[in-house]
């Protein structure tokens, strides 16, 4: 039996990433306050593995072509236009283009490698590595 294409299924990667706690700690290069998560020892676990999560496709201004922001809520409630936290977006690196072209808000499943980030302030916590996005069900 090949396991190259399984993909976890466990716990709501959501539910996860909400139990992150962020601390405000001084970027002494920066000479600015950022919050650091702390990584709950579930979701490190999961680290390197493949996951597959739904959420709203949140555009950006660069678009880079095989980079998707992913969401738990619309883009009127996410982190950069709402009031959700970092917990609540991840970003997925995707193997090639989106199939399809993407709207605001569409949703999404995307399955790739978990990889947290903890301390590059001009990345995402959350990353899903050689991504590619589901077809709809």
């Amino acid at each position: 039996m090949i396991f190259s294409s399984f993909v976890f299924e466990g716990p709501d990667l959501w539910a996860l990433f909400s139990k992150t706690r962020f601390t405000e700690k001084l970027n002494r290069e920066l000479k600015m306050y950022f919050l650091y998560p702390n990584f709950p020892e579930e979701l490190k676990a999961l680290e390197g593995k493949q996951v597959q999560v739904s959420g709203f496709y949140i555009p950006l201004e660069v678009n880079l072509g095989n980079l998707v922001v992913l969401s738990k809520y619309p883009m009127a409630e996410c982190f950069f236009c709402g009031g959700s936290g970092p917990e609540s977006v991840l970003v997925a690196y995707l193997k090639g283009r989106p199939p399809k072209r993407l709207k605001t808000d569409d949703i999404i499943t995307i399955k790739g490698t978990l990889k947290l980030n903890a301390n590059d302030i001009e990345e995402l916590n959350f990353i899903l590595e050689n991504a590619e996005i589901l077809p709809n069900k």
